[in-house]
């Protein structure tokens, strides 16, 4: 990844958008290509991750793309419960 010259300052807000990465099997093959997947809060934006991620790593971001997942239903024991939804961001890092 290619280092980038961001002076801002990292803040709590930064720390909470990016909740955390995305360990599977697809995500490892797509970060041969310098791709990053991360688990976001629904609620945040392309540009909240595109900040968290520059200035946290101290990366470039090409860009962004995010992808929101709701939950499924599933049974246990008879009873039926709802997973949570949950919103991905896979992030795609500059080359020099």
């Amino acid at each position: 990844m290619v280092k980038s010259n961001n002076t801002n300052k990292v803040s709590a807000k930064m720390y909470d958008t990016l909740v955390r990465p995305v360990i599977t099997e697809k995500s490892m093959l797509s970060s041969e290509a310098g791709k990053v997947t991360f688990l976001v809060p629904l609620s945040a934006t392309k540009d909240e991750v595109k900040a968290a991620v520059e200035t946290i790593f101290n990366v470039k971001v090409n860009k962004v793309n995010t992808i929101r997942q709701f939950g499924k239903e599933k049974r246990f024991r008879g009873y039926v419960g709802q997973r949570s939804d949950f919103k991905k961001a896979v992030v795609t890092a500059g080359y020099c």
